[in-house]
């Protein structure tokens, strides 16, 4: 487990996963993505996506713990899990191949009293040093107009991917 004087950060469980769920829609509610009328099902089906896919280690996650109680949580972090076709490496390394699997972050999310105090640095600088030590390479994410800065800093380059929006 890594600590700091507020706040220590484990690997999640399935028992966090109602934590987590919360975390997501509350995510996307303060982006002002999701409406109020749809943050239960998106909590509930978010909920039953974890339970499938955390016991299969296709979704992996990590908790922030802290306050006055140790064991509240105060923010998460995860990472979908999702093969690849063999590609080349970036230029930075071009005689190589990225075989995957890929990780996307996902639910980076720290409670608003808890924001500007290192949680979210803490809870991504584990998920790098645990995904570098499973030997993924390739890790992709999408971020919030808040969170650049802080992904830029931890060595996110943006990229030209696009995403397709039918009419």
């Amino acid at each position: 487990m890594s600590t700091s004087p507020a706040f220590a950060i484990r690997q999640a469980d399935i028992a966090d996963i109602v934590f987590l769920a919360r975390h997501r829609a509350w995510m996307f509610r303060d982006m002002g993505h999701l409406p109020s009328h749809l943050e239960a099902p998106l909590e509930r089906a978010t909920a039953a996506y974890l339970r499938e896919a955390m016991p299969r280690r296709e979704y992996i996650a990590w908790v922030a713990e802290g306050g006055p109680d140790p064991a509240t949580a105060i923010g998460g972090a995860g990472v979908q899990l999702r093969p690849i076709l063999p590609r080349p490496r970036p230029i930075r390394d071009p005689d190589g191949l990225e075989l995957g699997p890929e990780a996307l972050v996902l639910n980076v999310y720290v409670e608003p009293d808890w924001r500007r105090r290192g949680v979210a640095e803490a809870l991504m600088r584990r998920l790098l040093a645990d995904l570098d030590a499973r030997g993924i390479r390739r890790i992709v994410l999408h971020a919030s107009d808040e969170g650049r800065r802080l992904y830029e800093r931890l060595g996110f380059v943006q990229t030209n991917e696009m995403r397709f929006e039918p009419a």
